[in-house]
């Protein structure tokens, strides 16, 4: 599975499939879920609250509306907001299951933010090799390339510095 980290708006992304960085509620407030709210419309923000609440770490889908994506992933690393902060665990389980999720409905491009680190308090660099960790674990079926997205340049930095694939003596990735 190829890997990549880019910088830019998530919601101007082409994919299959783009990831929320969701709360346990799935209502669509500020950050990633804001900016995906407002690109593909209310209509996202029905939905996923329709389909909430889940559980810390899961995933729910829904229709990407006006997005360029067939699918956006709610991955829930946070709980509802106000109710406490991400955690590693909740990093994991999240990125995990948006993988699967996505990996279930066929898609073979998936674009995912830095989970848990933004409203949600946990530390950037840490949730950046977490994500990185569950991407290179996971055993893809139908899923070909993961995009992790970085909005701001120190973001991009933070990430890239993180999550990217290691280079070993020979110069090959040992992702």
């Amino acid at each position: 599975m190829e890997f990549d980290v880019v910088q830019g708006d998530i919601a101007a992304q082409s994919a299959d499939a783009l990831v929320n960085a969701a709360g346990t509620s799935l209502r669509m407030g500020s950050g990633v879920a804001g900016a995906l709210r407002r690109e593909a419309g209310e209509a996202i923000n029905e939905e996923a609250t329709e389909g909430g609440p889940i559980e810390l770490g899961e995933a729910a889908v829904t229709d990407a509306y006006d997005l360029d994506a067939d699918y956006v992933v709610h991955a829930a690393a946070m709980p509802h907001y106000g109710d406490g902060n991400a955690t590693a665990e909740s990093i994991r389980d999240a990125t995990r299951n948006a993988l699967e999720a996505a990996d279930d409905r066929g898609c073979s491009s998936l674009v995912i933010p830095a989970l848990g680190c933004g409203v949600a308090g946990f530390d950037l660099a840490e949730g950046a090799a977490i994500i990185g960790e569950e991407i290179d674990r996971y055993e893809p079926e139908s899923l070909e390339e993961v995009r992790f997205i970085a909005y701001s340049d120190d973001e991009y930095d933070a990430i890239r510095a993180a999550a990217e694939p290691e280079t070993t003596n020979e110069g090959e990735s040992d992702r």
